[in-house]
């Protein structure tokens, strides 16, 4: 193997690795999310990590997040806006990420 092999290879799985930690902190943020709304509609225990899988799970009906924000402000109604969802879905995604990196160096 050339060293221009050995560097693509590499930078193809640094890509690889990117792709999925994005992934699982998307994930990650959007459980959050859950938990979130969950507290806001008086879940507990089971109940709010039942609806953070519901949530979690409403992101794979399309590409973004905006199918997770739709899902969650039906739900919520009047509790919280859109732009409110949002706002709180940028605010946990630098928390899920730093949970992720926390957990991989355990």
């Amino acid at each position: 193997m050339t060293t221009f092999d050995d560097r693509e290879h590499a930078f193809e799985s640094k890509f690889a690795h990117d792709a999925e930690m994005q992934f699982r902190a998307e994930v990650r943020r959007n459980k959050l999310v859950g938990m979130w709304a969950a507290e806001l509609l008086g879940k507990t225990g089971e109940e709010a990590m039942a609806y953070a899988r519901e949530v979690i799970q409403a992101d794979l009906h399309e590409p973004g997040f905006e199918d997770v924000v739709r899902k969650v402000s039906a739900d919520l109604g009047d509790k919280a806006s859109a732009d409110t969802i949002r706002a709180k879905m940028a605010e946990l995604l630098p928390v899920a990420k730093a949970q992720l990196m926390t957990e991989a160096q355990a």
